[in-house]
C-alpha cells in the first residue's frame, strides 16, 4: 500500500494504519483464510442463474430493503440446524458477517462505549471498535485459550461494557465456547449497568459463530437460547460451511428489538436484488451447500492428529484443539520465517494469532497431502 500524502485530511487515529486482509496470492494450495475449498455443486448454480435471472429485469428498482423473503428462509434454516424458532423478525442479514458486526458496533458502540472482548481473537474486532470510536478492551484467555470466566466476569463487572463480543469457536483457535460458560455471562451481564448509557441499559452479548457449522454433531448453538434471553445476539456466515464467501452474505439472529437496533443504522438498500436472489438459491439447496462439511471434519480430526506426531527441532509440535474447519499449531521461534518457506512451495497458510502459532485452514484431500508433504519438508531444513 502507497502511504497516505499528508495533504489529505485524514482522521488522525487513521494515520499509519493498513488495510486488513490475508494474503492473496496466485499459489497452487491456499489454506489461509478458511474458505470451504470445494466449489458449488451444479445444481446449486443452475439454481442461483435462475434466480438471478428472474429478478435482472427489474434492477432498474431498489431491492426489497427489509429482505423479508430471505429472513423467513434463514429462520427456516436455524429452525432445521439448530432447533432454534425464530420468526423472521428475529433475523436481519447483510454483506457477510463483517458488516453484521459493524452494524452491532454502530448500533450499540460509540463514544463513550466500551466492548469487551477475549483475547486472542479474531483481528477484525478492534477495527470495528476503531472505526466507530468505541473503546475496545480485552479479557485475556486461559492457556489452553478457553474463556478465562472469572477475569472476564470481573472485566464485565469493572467496565461495563456496551457489548461482550466472544466467538465460538473461536478465531484463530478453533476453541468453543460452552454453553454454560454463555449462559453465565449472559447471567452476569443482565445484572450491569452499561457505562455511559443510560440506567436501565445491559450490556448485550454478542456470540460470532461464523463457523458453528463445523461443531462436533450434537452440539449446541447460541441461537437456541434467544428465546430466554433478550440480550443475546448471535452472527452468522454463509461463507465458511455454506461454500458461499464470494457471495458475502452473513446474518444476525436476536431478540427482534436487537434487530430493530440494527436496523436504524443499516444503509438503504443495503443488500442488491442480485445477493439475495442468489442466497435464497443456496439456502433451498442447503444439503448440496453443506455436503462437505463432515469431510471437512474428518480432514480436521485427521490433520490434527498427524500434526501431533509432528517435531521440530526435538519438540513435538502443539495442535490447539479446534471445533473449526482450521488447526493452530506451533510453536517456532520464527514462524514468519516458516510460513515464507511454505509459500515458496507454492502451499499458503497464515501466520496469526499468539506469537509462534502458525493456522492451517482444511483444504481438499490433494491439498492436505501437498501440506503435509511441504511442512515435513521445510521443518526438516529449517
Amino acid at each position: 500500500m502507497s502511504a497516505i500524502p499528508a495533504d489529505l485530511p485524514l482522521r488522525s487515529d487513521l494515520v499509519g494504519e493498513e488495510p486488513y486482509g490475508a494474503p492473496q496470492l496466485d499459489v497452487p494450495v491456499c489454506l489461509n483464510v478458511n474458505e470451504n475449498p470445494y466449489p458449488l455443486d451444479p445444481e446449486v448454480v443452475e439454481a442461483i442463474c435462475r434466480r438471478v435471472r428472474k429478478v435482472a429485469p427489474g434492477l432498474n428498482r431498489y431491492p426489497d430493503r427489509e429482505h423479508e423473503d430471505l429472513r423467513r428462509a434463514l429462520a427456516d434454516y436455524l429452525k432445521g440446524e439448530s432447533r432454534a424458532c425464530l420468526g423472521p423478525e428475529q433475523v436481519w442479514a447483510a454483506n457477510g458477517s463483517n458488516e453484521i458486526m459493524l452494524q452491532l458496533f454502530q448500533a450499540f458502540g460509540g463514544p463513550g462505549r466500551t466492548v469487551l472482548g477475549c483475547d486472542p481473537t479474531y483481528s477484525m474486532y478492534p477495527e470495528y471498535a476503531r472505526d466507530t470510536f468505541t473503546n475496545w478492551e480485552l479479557a485475556h484467555r486461559l492457556s489452553d485459550f478457553s474463556l478465562d470466566m472469572d477475569t472476564t466476569i470481573e472485566r464485565i463487572k469493572a467496565l461495563g461494557p456496551a457489548m461482550v463480543l466472544v466467538t465460538s469457536p473461536n478465531n484463530p483457535t478453533g476453541t468453543p465456547l460452552p454453553m454454560e460458560n454463555l449462559t453465565r455471562l449472559l447471567e452476569v451481564c443482565s445484572q450491569i449497568r452499561v457505562a455511559g448509557a443510560g440506567p436501565q441499559a445491559r450490556p448485550i452479548v454478542v456470540v460470532d459463530e461464523a463457523y458453528i457449522e463445523f461443531r462436533d454433531p450434537g452440539t449446541p448453538s447460541a441461537v437456541s437460547l434467544i428465546g430466554r434471553y433478550d440480550h443475546l445476539a448471535v452472527s452468522r456466515t454463509m461463507s465458511k460451511a455454506f461454500a458461499f464467501a464470494g457471495a458475502r452474505v452473513g446474518y444476525l439472529a436476536a431478540s427482534r428489538e436487537i434487530i430493530d437496533a440494527v436496523r436504524i443504522v443499516r444503509m438503504p438498500y443495503h443488500l442488491s436484488a442480485l445477493t439475495q436472489a442468489a442466497a435464497l438459491a443456496a439456502l433451498e439447496h442447503t444439503d448440496l451447500q453443506l455436503a462437505r462439511v463432515d469431510q471437512l471434519r474428518r480432514a480436521r480430526r485427521a490433520t490434527a492428529e498427524w500434526l501431533a506426531g509432528q517435531e521440530y527441532h526435538g519438540r513435538p509440535l502443539t495442535v490447539v484443539p479446534s471445533a473449526s474447519n482450521f488447526i493452530l499449531f506451533g510453536t517456532f521461534p520464527d514462524r514468519d520465517a516458516i510460513f515464507e518457506a511454505m509459500k515458496d512451495q507454492g502451499v499458503l497458510i497464515r501466520a496469526v494469532g499468539p506469537e509462534g502459532y502458525l493456522r492451517v485452514c482444511m483444504g481438499t484431500d490433494a491439498e492436505m497431502e501437498r501440506f503435509r508433504q511441504t511442512l515435513v519438508g521445510v521443518l526438516e531444513g529449517s
